[in-house]
């Protein structure tokens, strides 16, 4: 996304605002500029979009995170992007957006669904992604981002080094999962999805694995999915092929329960193998939410009672 975004529309009008409420513009982002002041997590409107983003991602990254209060998947996300906030010391800022009452906001980024989650940094958008993900994989993917921004970023080491001294020390990487993510990386899904079931297939109980196999079977069927996908399976309700490729679809517009029921539904009225297959599709939907979604949890129950 880097470039991407044009954020300079939505600066004027932030600063316009300021100087309405006769308040001093913030600094422009000079280097060695301090930050404005404030906490880990903040509450972020049009009106403070640049002092509170624009400003601070000067000199650490800024993650926003685009939510509205009916968003399921927002009230799992948001709580561990804070939590995260809070361990890190200042080290990187999470910006709370609420896309309803900010449509501009939301407007500028493109937002095509809640909960969407973009890293700022130098003012500009340099990483995203959409959807709840699991907490290791977000954690991941803010210390990626620290690691490849730590030289840019003047406020990364400040606050790391106000925490405890230097640099937290890394992790050591598995390489079993550093192969995958980097089959997944180039596009090759069948080389990701080998890696992952390789590990599963040493650590059946590994939990990250498994997440990781369904994101990557996911992923592989979503880039393929016909946008009709829906519409063809409304019309062919026996149609096995296209009632999973239109859950597929609908997921992939964050349109979960409906996705769910379609499948649900479909395992009512199959037997057998056709039975068992839309059962594992489901099942393995399941794997792409966080423990605890009350979608699923009630998508478990529709499915018990189907099967039983």
């Amino acid at each position: 996304m880097a470039g991407a975004v044009d954020l300079s529309a939505l600066k004027s009008r932030a600063d316009a605002s300021a100087r309405g409420g006769n308040q001093q513009p913030a600094a422009n982002g000079e280097a060695g500029a301090a930050p404005p002041a404030g906490g880990s997590v903040i509450d972020v409107t049009e009106a403070t979009f640049q002092a509170e983003v624009v400003e601070r991602s000067m000199q650490v990254p800024v993650v926003v995170d685009l939510w509205a209060t009916w968003c399921g998947p927002c009230k799992q996300l948001s709580p561990v992007l804070e939590r995260l906030a809070e361990e890190a010391g200042g080290s990187w800022v999470l910006a709370k957006i609420d896309v309803d009452a900010n449509p501009r906001i939301a407007q500028l980024f493109q937002v095509q669904s809640v909960p969407t989650v973009i890293a700022i940094a130098g003012g500009q958008p340099v990483e995203a992604f959409a959807g709840a993900q699991p907490e290791p994989q977000i954690r991941q993917w803010i210390n990626s981002l620290l690691d490849a921004l730590r030289d840019q970023l003047p406020g990364i080491g400040q606050a790391e080094a106000a925490a405890g001294g230097a640099a937290p020390a890394e992790q050591e990487e598995d390489p079993r999962f550093t192969a995958a993510e980097e089959a997944l990386e180039r596009g090759d899904y069948a080389a990701a999805e080998a890696a992952y079931q390789q590990i599963l297939e040493a650590e059946p109980a590994n939990e990250l694995a498994k997440a990781a196999l369904s994101q990557v079977r996911f992923s592989a069927r979503a880039e393929s999915a016909d946008p009709s996908a829906v519409e063809r399976a409304d019309a062919a309700p026996d149609d096995l092929d296209a009632q999973l490729a239109a859950a597929d679809a609908e997921v992939a517009v964050q349109r979960v329960e409906e996705a769910f029921d379609r499948l649900v539904r479909t395992v009512k009225r199959t037997s057998g193998d056709d039975r068992n297959r839309v059962r594992e599709h489901l099942v393995e939907m399941f794997e792409l939410f966080p423990e605890g979604d009350e979608r699923v949890t009630a998508a478990r129950r529709a499915l018990a009672s189907a099967l039983f």
